[in-house]
């Protein structure tokens, strides 16, 4: 076990035998929480709201495709763009 201190800012540093292990590197996000008494740090990673977004159809069906080319997948998206356009 390591011991780190507090410093006057509340800041601490995390030994680098312990940041190895985690993965943890400059600029990382950590998820910080009180579990039974003890402040736990974990890796996180922050999604763009649209990749979340397309992950959530992905999971929920809402996909289109599979096409048998690139070439079929464009006219797919092109007469779907056609329909949204004459709707307006």
């Amino acid at each position: 076990m390591q011991l780190v201190t507090v410093k006057t800012k509340y800041q601490i540093v995390i030994p680098r035998a312990i940041r190895e292990q985690a993965g943890v590197g400059i600029g990382d996000l950590l998820e910080a929480k009180v579990e039974k008494g003890k402040i736990t740090f974990a890796p996180k990673s922050v999604l763009d709201r649209h990749l979340a977004e397309g992950l959530e159809d992905l999971k929920k069906g809402r996909t289109h495709g599979p096409y048998k080319s690139a070439k079929d997948a464009i006219a797919a998206l092109e007469a779907r763009a056609k329909k949204l356009t004459k709707r307006r």
